[in-house]
C-alpha cells in the first residue's frame, strides 16, 4: 500500500517535471540521466572549501599574520551579505513594510556581528608582530574595501557621503560632481604634504566608475529614497526608522570607533607606529565626531546629530 503511494507521488513529480523541461524545450530523460550518474554532493564541494582554506597567503612568517588575514576576508563576506540584502531590497518595485523591515533586521545583524568580531583584531593578535608585518603589506589597506563604499552608496543619498564642512557650499548634486568630495578620499592622504597617497590612488583608479555608476542607479533608489518614497507616512514608520537608526549607527559610529579602537591599540601616536598605516590621517578619518557621516538624518534631532558619536567614542576609545 505504502509503495502504491510512493509511485503514485513520483508520477505526479515526473508528470511535474515532464511540464517544465517541456516548457524549455528540453528532453527530461536526458536530465534524469545526468542525476542517475552524478556524484552525490558533499559539504566540502558544496562550499569550495578546500579553495576557501586555499586563500590565505602570508607574506612574512609571522603567524599572526593569518589572524590578520582571515579576519579581513571574514569581514568581507559580512560585506557581501548586507549588498546581497542592499541589492534585494533596492530592486524590489513597490516593496511592502514586511519585506523593508525582514532585509533591515539581516542588514543589522550582519553588522552587529561585524562590530562585535572586532575584538579579534584588537586582542587576537601580538602587537610587536602586527607592527612587522603590517610593514611588509604597504600600500595595501582596509581603507581599499570597495563593498564597503557601495554599503554607504546603497544606503544613502550621495551628498550625505561628503565631508561634513563642504555638504552646504554644493549646488551641484550630479553624480560625479559628489564623487570628488566623499569624505574617505581625504582620509588616505599623507600626513606630512596632504597629497594622495598610494593606497588611494590606487583604489581610485580600481573602483572609481563602479561607484560612479552605482551611485547613478541608486540615486532614487537608496535606502534613503525608498523610506521617503514608501514609508516616511506608513502607520509603521517608527518600526522601520529604529532598524534605520540602528544601521546608521553600527556602520557610522561603531563600526568605525572599532577600527579607531584597532588602530590606537596598535599604533597608538609615535611616528615609526604610524608608517604601518603608508602615512594615512586615520586620527583625523575614523572618529566619527569628525566626519559626521549620516545615512538617515531626518531620522535623529538636531542634538543627535551634533553630537554625532560622542557619547560611544568616550564609552568605546578609553584604552
Amino acid at each position: 500500500m505504502e509503495g502504491n503511494k510512493v509511485d503514485a507521488e513520483l508520477v505526479s513529480q515526473l508528470k511535474k517535471l515532464q511540464a517544465k523541461y517541456d516548457a524549455m524545450g528540453q528532453d527530461l530523460s536526458s536530465y534524469l540521466d545526468g542525476l542517475l550518474y552524478s556524484d552525490y554532493l558533499t559539504y566540502w564541494d558544496y562550499i569550495h572549501l578546500d579553495t576557501l582554506l586555499s586563500l590565505q597567503s602570508p607574506k612574512t612568517q609571522f603567524p599572526d599574520e593569518k589572524v590578520f588575514i582571515m579576519y579581513h576576508q571574514i569581514t568581507e563576506l559580512y560585506f557581501r551579505l548586507i549588498l546581497h540584502e542592499l541589492e534585494q531590497v533596492t530592486a524590489r518595485e513597490n516593496p511592502d513594510e514586511d519585506f523593508f523591515i525582514d532585509r533591515l533586521d539581516r542588514i543589522v545583524r550582519y553588522f552587529r556581528h561585524l562590530e562585535n568580531s572586532f575584538d579579534i583584531m584588537v586582542k587576537g593578535m601580538e602587537r610587536e608582530q602586527f607592527l612587522k608585518f603590517r610593514m611588509a603589506l604597504l600600500p595595501a589597506s582596509g581603507f581599499q574595501s570597495a563593498q564597503y563604499r557601495l554599503i554607504e552608496i546603497y544606503s544613502t543619498d550621495m551628498i550625505n557621503l561628503v565631508n561634513a564642512t563642504e555638504r552646504n557650499q554644493i549646488n551641484n548634486h550630479e553624480i560625479s560632481t559628489l564623487l570628488e568630495k566623499l569624505y574617505w578620499r581625504s582620509g588616505a592622504t599623507e600626513l606630512a604634504t596632504g597629497k594622495k597617497t598610494l593606497t588611494l590612488q590606487q583604489f581610485e583608479q580600481k573602483y572609481m566608475r563602479d561607484f560612479h555608476d552605482t551611485g547613478v542607479r541608486m540615486k532614487d533608489r537608496n535606502l534613503r529614497q525608498l523610506y521617503t518614497k514608501y514609508f516616511a507616512a506608513s502607520p509603521r514608520k517608527d518600526e522601520i526608522a529604529s532598524r534605520l537608526r540602528a544601521l546608521d549607527t553600527l556602520s557610522n559610529v561603531l563600526w568605525p570607533l572599532a577600527h579607531l579602537k584597532s588602530a590606537g591599540h596598535y599604533l597608538h601616536k609615535d611616528p615609526e607606529d604610524i608608517k604601518a598605516t603608508g602615512g594615512t590621517n586615520w586620527q583625523k578619518y575614523l572618529p566619527p565626531r569628525f566626519r559626521k557621516i549620516i545615512f538617515f538624518p531626518e531620522l535623529w534631532s538636531g542634538k543627535e546629530k551634533e553630537e554625532w558619536g560622542k557619547a560611544a567614542f568616550v564609552a568605546e576609545t578609553d584604552y
